[in-house]
């Protein structure tokens, strides 16, 4: 049997995927994905699915471990980590062509992080207000 794991990161989130033939279950966290909420993480999360297609989705189970960072940047890491999962598994370039077209960041890691915090400053860019008289 093919087991493919695949990996995907945004800010501090780092979202694992094994992907095995199965029955096109989907967990995330040892939870139903059609159960997770909030309801956009979810939506952000099944499109590499939805863009597969029906056909391709029901052959395969997906397990995803996801930690740190927030809501947002865990469903991000875990839709790049299946879609990579997804194009590794079927070695399909094609659905790799149309992931790139609908999203890059489905493919690729988003390499954006926070700034440090400076001297003088509250946070990266916020300072003390200087007074002259």
């Amino acid at each position: 049997m093919k087991v493919v794991n695949s990996s995907g990161k945004r800010k501090t989130a780092i979202a694992r995927a094994t992907i095995k033939g199965g029955k096109g279950r989907v967990r995330i966290n040892s939870v139903p994905l059609e159960v997770l909420e909030p309801e956009l993480a979810r939506l952000k999360m099944m499109e590499p699915l939805e863009l597969a297609g029906t056909d391709k989705s029901v052959k395969i189970d997906i397990d995803v471990n996801v930690n740190g960072g927030g809501v947002m940047g865990q469903a991000t890491a875990t839709r790049t980590a299946i879609a990579r999962g997804l194009v590794e598994y079927f070695e399909d370039e094609e659905l790799k062509a149309k992931y790139r077209t609908f999203d890059r960041s489905l493919l690729v890691n988003d390499p954006r992080r926070s700034e440090p915090k400076h001297p003088l400053g509250r946070g990266a860019r916020k300072k003390r207000q200087k007074s002259y008289r």
